[in-house]
């Protein structure tokens, strides 16, 4: 016969404690695992038979009711079968609503924006339509890659937010919406910097240049933009270093035109040391050449 101390207790989230004996602790396990094996079976048997109701009402109010739980997988489905059911119904509305927040939960973020975007067209007078709208355009964000990747939904993203903060200039939403703004453009403004520093550390100095230009032209207000200049006074001064004698002159004018365009425009610019050493280096070369072709 066991005593206590041969006992095994097994802690429940629950505020008591079971103790079984050794010899028993098989036997509960299984019963155990038949115990949750019935109640998922019963549930899903519960849930088909609420699929297969004719009780459009019913129906409805176990979705709610899924909604309310946060089972957001069960009330999509039941959503996703009312919808052309009730489409002319005044339980539409709000249906439709829960309908697209069920994707977005589900992080189906795709799916969510088109729908959240229907909604916004289909009941403009709502009082849900600009937090639809607002909602579309921040599902396009979560679907937004990392800047590595191609940032084509980014770009979709960006101009879906701008057309928010135009459509509603007094949104409770704005300060959001401008910072996903800011963040998108960070993040589109990182990707064509880093192609242009590949170029540059490929030894493609010319394009490295054309790309760090577009970027500046691009994102005109960056607060990288004493870096891409010194970074194009850079690649002109190595392309010119690389080039033939009889192109170096003019290719070494356009890295000085950079440095004293830094200069003017940054003058408190921490890149404006090295930049100052290589306006020297790069001034001494030009005088080499002048000096060589007397």
């Amino acid at each position: 016969m066991y005593n206590c101390n041969q006992a095994i207790l097994i802690r429940q989230n629950t505020r008591h404690s079971i103790y079984l004996l050794p010899g028993m602790r098989i036997h509960f396990r299984n019963l155990l695992y038949l115990l949750v094996l019935c109640v998922s079976l019963f549930s899903c048997r519960g849930f088909e038979k609420i699929r297969k109701s004719s009780d459009v009402n019913y129906k409805l109010t176990k979705a709610n009711e899924y909604y309310e739980k946060k089972d957001y997988s069960h009330a999509h489905m039941l959503y996703k079968e009312l919808m052309p059911i009730m489409k002319s119904t005044r339980n539409y509305e709000a249906l439709y609503y829960k309908y697209a927040y069920t994707l977005y939960y589900l992080k189906d973020y795709v799916e969510a924006s088109y729908h959240f975007k229907n909604f916004s067209e289909y009941f403009p007078l709502s009082k849900d339509a600009e937090e639809c709208e607002y909602m579309s355009a921040f599902c396009l964000y979560k679907y937004a890659p990392k800047q590595e990747l191609d940032q084509t939904n980014t770009m979709k993203s960006l101009e879906a937010l701008k057309t928010f903060v135009v459509k509603y200039p007094s949104s409770t939403r704005l300060v959001d919406a401008n910072k996903l703004i800011d963040e998108s453009k960070d993040k589109l403004e990182t990707k064509q910097a880093d192609a242009a520093k590949l170029y540059y550390n490929i030894n493609q100095f010319k394009a490295a240049t054309v790309t760090y230009k577009s970027v500046m032209r691009n994102y005109p207000d960056s607060k990288k933009a004493d870096q891409y200049l010194y970074m194009i006074m850079k690649a002109n001064y190595k392309y010119a270093k690389a080039s033939v004698p009889a192109k170096q002159e003019e290719r070494y004018a356009i890295a000085l035109s950079a440095y004293r365009e830094l200069k003017d425009t940054y003058p408190q610019s921490a890149y404006l040391a090295d930049a100052e050493k290589l306006y020297t280096e790069t001034d001494n070369n030009v005088k080499k050449i002048r000096n060589e072709h007397k």
